[in-house]
């Protein structure tokens, strides 16, 4: 085989892996419907967070561009301008080191990743502050396969019905919907009856692992009425799929009457699968609502 051959080889199978690649990521990104808008599943008026959260991911893409474009740059001009002339014999002079160089290579590199470093700890810093004392505070208890929301300082819940553990898409109608109302703060609890899960509204670009026996925190401020959709973003377990729920902000007025269809009470870790401690009876039809094994 002459080596043009082999070159034409290796070049098909390069543009096979990329279509795969790029085949396999449009098949995930259209794993929900509001990942499907694009890279940005949101608006920058979702939540108290969401612009800041654009704005780091655009500004990093667009520093790692022109970091790309400028080594590119370099690269190819060493290859045009390095390259063996004809009628050339033997290696190019070489050379054991230089100075400057190494400094620029050194000090360049350093600068940036400090750079990159700041911005980054500055927005998470601002993202994962909690507030002493928030509006509304929910204590969600993600379940194998479903949802528990404790409005704490209403004393209210919500228990999550179990999933149709068919393997079939959930209807976005019977779904769980937490009520959040616009312009308030609210602190999400997070925590796990059993395994691993994770509470993420794309909408929202913030999610986080909800770990047996221990809290997690998101603090934000819906800005924008409407109803996103929800997930659980870790396996845990055969129908992890249909791990679903609603998010609906609402005004205030429909948030208290919602509220007032909540049963009183609250659904805590005497539910988990493996509870710390075990307070008393379950409130009124809790035991046929939240779906536990």
């Amino acid at each position: 085989m002459s080596s043009q051959d082999r070159t034409g080889s290796r070049r098909a199978k390069i543009f096979k892996v990329s279509s795969l690649v790029v085949m396999a990521a449009l098949f995930l990104s259209g794993c929900s419907s509001e990942v499907q808008k694009g890279w940005l599943p949101a608006e920058r008026d979702n939540t108290s967070n969401t612009g800041r959260i654009i704005d780091l991911w655009v500004n990093s893409w667009i520093a790692a561009l022109i970091v790309g474009v400028i080594t590119w740059g370099l690269i190819i001009w060493c290859i045009v301008a390095y390259r063996r002339r004809r009628n050339e014999t033997g290696y190019p002079r070489q050379i054991s080191y230089n100075l400057p160089l190494e400094v620029f290579y050194l000090t360049i590199p350093l600068f940036m990743v400090l750079v990159f470093f700041y911005f980054t700890d500055r927005d998470q810093q601002a993202i994962d502050a909690r507030v002493e004392d928030p509006d509304v505070i929910i204590d969600v208890r993600g379940k194998q396969w479903s949802w528990d929301f404790n409005y704490v300082l209403e004393n209210k819940y919500d228990a999550g019905v179990q999933a149709q553990l068919n393997g079939e898409p959930g209807v976005p109608e019977t779904l769980p919907t937490l009520y959040l109302p616009v312009n308030q703060t609210v602190e999400f609890r997070l925590n796990s009856r059993d395994v691993i899960h994770s509470f993420w509204v794309p909408a929202f670009l913030q999610k986080r692992d909800m770990i047996p026996e221990r809290e997690n925190y998101i603090t934000l401020t819906p800005t924008r009425e409407g109803v996103f959709e929800g997930k659980c973003a870790e396996l845990c377990g055969e129908y992890h799929s249909e791990m679903l729920f609603n998010v609906a902000v609402v005004s205030e007025e429909e948030y208290e009457a919602h509220l007032e269809t909540l049963e009183d009470g609250q659904l805590g870790e005497e539910y988990d699968r493996n509870p710390q401690t075990v307070t008393g009876e379950s409130p009124s039809g809790a035991d046929e609502q939240i779906g536990q094994d």
